[in-house]
C-alpha cells in the first residue's frame, strides 16, 4: 500500500502494526481542509493494506488535535459546496472507523478537540497521556454537536454526562475522562506509547478473525446509532455554519472571549 500522498499524517509500519502521527504541530494538530481529507479515507487504505494488522493513531508535539482550523471556519460559513464536502469527509471518518476491520488504538497525548476527538473517542481502544484533555467544542462555536459525538457518547459515558459536556463544551482532564468511562485507560506521559505499542502489539499477535469479529460485533451497537442520530446530528451542525451563532462563535475563540451569540439575545 503506498501512503505517499498523505501529506500531514505519517505512517510508520512494523511488525504488522501502522503508527500514524498526526503531524501539524506547529499548529497543535489542528484540522485543515487535508488533514480532514486525510483522516476521512486513511482507514480505507489501512483496510486493504495486508502488512498492517493493528492502528495507533497519535500526535506529533504536545497535541492530539487541536479542532478545526480557523480557516475552515472562515470558508465553510455560509458556503454550500465547502460544507457539503465537510460533511461527506465527517461522515467517512466515522463510518470508516467502525468499519475498519483491524483494531485501531489511540493514543492521546494532549487536547482532542473537534474531528481530532472524534478519532480519538472512536478508536477501539484508547490510551491517554495524564496530560490529555476533552472537549467537543462544538456548541462553543455556535453548531450543534455532529461529528461523531451522538453516536459514542452516550455508549460510553450515559445520555446524562453525554448532555452535560456536549452542551456545556466543559473541558475534561484525562482522570475525570477515565473515570466517567470516555476513554479506555490513562497513563503517566512517558508511559503513552509504550503501553500503546504494547497494547497493539499483543492485538498484532492475537488471533487476527477473533479479535477482528468481537470488533465488528460490538460496533453494531455504533452502526445502529450511525444510521440514525448521527447522520441527523451531522446534518444539524452543518446546518449551523449558515446561521449567525457561528460568526459570534469564531470571532469569539479568534479573540479569546466569551462569545455574545445572537440567538441568545432578547428579542425587541
Amino acid at each position: 500500500m503506498d501512503y505517499s500522498s498523505y501529506q500531514h499524517l505519517l505512517i510508520e509500519k512494523k511488525d504488522g502494526i501502522a503508527l500514524l502521527t498526526i503531524n501539524r504541530p506547529e499548529t497543535l494538530n489542528s484540522t485543515n481542509f487535508r488533514l480532514h481529507n486525510e483522516l476521512s479515507r486513511v482507514w480505507l487504505d489501512l483496510a486493504e493494506d495486508d502488512e498492517v494488522r493493528v492502528a495507533v493513531i497519535t500526535g506529533a508535539g504536545r497535541a492530539f488535535s487541536a479542532g478545526g482550523d480557523f480557516e475552515v471556519v472562515e470558508k465553510s460559513m455560509g458556503n454550500l459546496e465547502v460544507v457539503a464536502q465537510t460533511m461527506k469527509e465527517a461522515r467517512d471518518i466515522v463510518h470508516n472507523m467502525i468499519n475498519c476491520d483491524k483494531p485501531i488504538i489511540s493514543a492521546i497525548n494532549g487536547v482532542a478537540v473537534g474531528a481530532g476527538l472524534a478519532v480519538a473517542l472512536l478508536a477501539d481502544i484508547s490510551i491517554a497521556s495524564e496530560t490529555a484533555r476533552f472537549t467537543d467544542g462544538h456548541t462553543r462555536l455556535g453548531v450543534a454537536a455532529g461529528d461523531h459525538a451522538a453516536v459514542i457518547w452516550p455508549l460510553l459515558v450515559g445520555m446524562a454526562k453525554a448532555k452535560y459536556y456536549l452542551l456545556t463544551c466543559d473541558m475534561l482532564d484525562a482522570k475525570e475522562a477515565e473515570r466517567i468511562g470516555l476513554i479506555s485507560m490513562v497513563v503517566p506521559p512517558e508511559q503513552l506509547m509504550p503501553k500503546a505499542m504494547e497494547v497493539a502489539h499483543k492485538l498484532a499477535t492475537g488471533a487476527q478473525q477473533a479479535i477482528r469479529w468481537t470488533k465488528h460485533s460490538l460496533n453494531q451497537w455504533l452502526r445502529a446509532a450511525a444510521h440514525t442520530s448521527f447522520d441527523y446530528s451531522l446534518a444539524l451542525e452543518m446546518l449551523g455554519f449558515f446561521g449567525a451563532d457561528i460568526r459570534e462563535g469564531l470571532t469569539a475563540l479568534q479573540e479569546r472571549r466569551p462569545a455574545v451569540f445572537p440567538s441568545a439575545q432578547a428579542k425587541k
